[in-house]
């Protein structure tokens, strides 16, 4: 029992929890074979609704509830959206078995929207629990989980529709029971003491308080317990305090002004004074807002966290882009009627081999602060080049292996951007980062999508679609390539240069000990 409750305690519990929950909430065996079903005896839709009129409204709706459910997300601490979130993706399901028309399955686009915007949760809510050492390996725990519950929805289509197993409604029905049990798993999880805005106020000024009180009643120092001390929610580790040799206050100061992240002095006066000024009230929603944006543009501007944030927010577009229309391609390339599709073995194994990619990132030792621009670029080229062979391939099989080069790079690159990020923020904003980079993303997607696909717009054909795109992510490889190689040589001149200097003062020494140890 003992051992249990400490496992309870550890940052184990709700990792594991979460990846139960990712892994049963991405098990959707009919999402391979949307398109089909749709345009099949099932909804009787043309390949022309579904492209034009009806999947733009999932990028629409999702920009429009996003912020709103952000803050919500803060307000409620996590936990709630999540549970919202798969009761919100159970009436998506069901309205997908039982309505028909044009402007019923737009409600369900509108529907997975509000779904797809609660995701911001999840990895908010991991973050929020677990601490700073344990970011990456916890990232790609949750994202393999999610990657592994993707795989094996596909492969379970797959098998289902290739040997006609299942129809189309049971699937459905099927897909209904998993997403219950991923509720029940949102149940169990714990539930986090503070949020990023709304109760941090509130925990801050009794922590104040706790501390007077401690420092009134003993004349002990404060001494930090366990292996992080925190300050502003966990961002000072020992390795700052020990290298401190001060009094208690003077070490709690002086954490704060070398923190690596570069907060100053001045922001802990001012959360003090926030804290201390407001007491056990959590501040209004315009004083809320008001921190919202201080918090914003003292995150942004880390010039290296702006460039990770720029890839994040370019390539999402196009990825969402991309996974959303692919199968338009593939029905175009080789239609359904005439050909027996293996729509849901491509996205398994796209899925395994991103899930792959991001757990063995967990165990890198690469230095991704130096080489992860170059990289950013050089994997994105490879991301444009899958995109341009499946457009003027013309065939089925090379479509197929180039979406899954496309997703796999995509996984791979997201969870080193998401650890990136998250490492080098304070665990009070990690959640406003990832909320403004997705946010941007659909800014970018909704002016894509209501240009070149709404039917009010421009309503190109699918195969000019992918002719953009594939430009699109080579002009994001071409212009972090360059950034990356920029920095690289500008790092290893700053190194070499204070080099050069040390070696031209020792050879002055040596020389001036030379002449004036001669004797003439």
């Amino acid at each position: 029992m003992e051992t249990f409750k400490s496992w309870m305690k550890d940052w184990k519990y709700p990792t594991s929890l979460l990846c139960i929950y990712g892994f049963f909430s991405t098990v959707k065996p009919l999402e391979p074979f949307l398109i089909p079903y749709l345009t099949g005896p099932d909804k009787n839709l043309t390949m022309e609704q579904v492209t034009n009129q009806v999947f733009p409204v999932w990028t629409y709706s999702y920009l429009v509830v996003l912020v709103p459910v952000f803050l919500l997300t803060d307000w409620l601490r996590y936990k709630p959206v999540m549970v919202f979130q798969c009761s919100a993706l159970f009436a998506t399901t069901a309205m997908l078995l039982w309505l028909h028309g044009v402007l019923e399955m737009q409600v369900v686009q509108f529907t997975y929207g509000v779904v797809t915007s609660c995701d911001i949760a999840y990895f908010t809510y991991l973050y929020s629990m677990v601490e700073l050492k344990h970011y990456l390996k916890a990232t790609s725990y949750c994202r393999t989980a999610q990657l592994l519950g993707y795989t094996i929805g596909s492969v379970l289509g797959q098998v289902l529709v290739s040997f006609e197993l299942l129809s189309y409604y049971y699937i459905l029905v099927f897909t209904m029971v998993l997403t219950s049990m991923a509720w029940i798993t949102t149940i169990l999880l714990p539930m986090p003491n503070t949020s990023m805005f709304f109760h941090q106020m509130k925990e801050a000024s009794r922590e104040t308080d706790g501390i007077d009180e401690e420092q009134v009643g003993s004349d002990k120092p404060l001494e930090p317990e366990g292996t992080d001390i925190a300050v502003e929610k966990g961002t000072v580790t020992n390795k700052d305090v020990q290298s401190n040799d001060q009094s208690s206050s003077e070490k709690h100061l002086d954490a704060v002004q070398v923190d690596g992240s570069g907060k100053q002095k001045k922001e802990l006066e001012e959360s003090n004074d926030t804290s201390s000024g407001k007491g056990s009230k959590t501040g209004g929603c315009g004083e809320v807002l008001l921190r919202l944006w201080r918090d914003f543009l003292q995150c942004f501007s880390s010039r290296t966290l702006l460039y990770w944030s720029a890839w994040w927010a370019l390539a999402t577009c196009g990825y969402n882009q991309t996974v959303n229309y692919v199968q338009s391609l593939w029905e175009h390339v080789e239609p359904s009627n005439n050909f027996t599709v293996y729509n849901g073995g491509v996205e398994a194994i796209s899925n395994l081999f991103g899930a792959a990619a991001a757990y063995g990132i967990g165990f890198s030792s690469a230095d991704w602060s130096r080489w992860g621009e170059m990289a950013l670029g050089a994997l994105s080229a490879l991301e444009g080049g899958a995109l341009f062979a499946m457009v003027f391939s013309g065939n089925i099989w090379v479509c197929y292996c180039g979406y899954i080069i496309f997703k796999s790079l995509y996984m791979l690159l997201i969870t080193i951007a998401m650890f990136q990020i998250a490492a080098g923020l304070n665990m009070e904003r990690y959640a406003l980062v990832f909320g403004a980079n997705t946010f941007c993303a659909l800014v970018f997607q909704t002016i894509l999508t209501s240009v070149v696909v709404d039917s009010r717009g421009l309503g190109l054909d699918i195969v000019t679609q992918f002719t953009i795109y594939g430009a699109y992510f080579s002009v994001i490889a071409l212009v972090f390539f360059v950034r990356g190689l920029y920095t690289t040589i500008r790092r290893r001149h700053v190194m070499e240069t204070p080099r050069d200097e040390l070696e031209g003062t020792c050879n002055a020494e040596k020389d001036t000990e030379i002449i004036n140890g001669t004797k003439l």
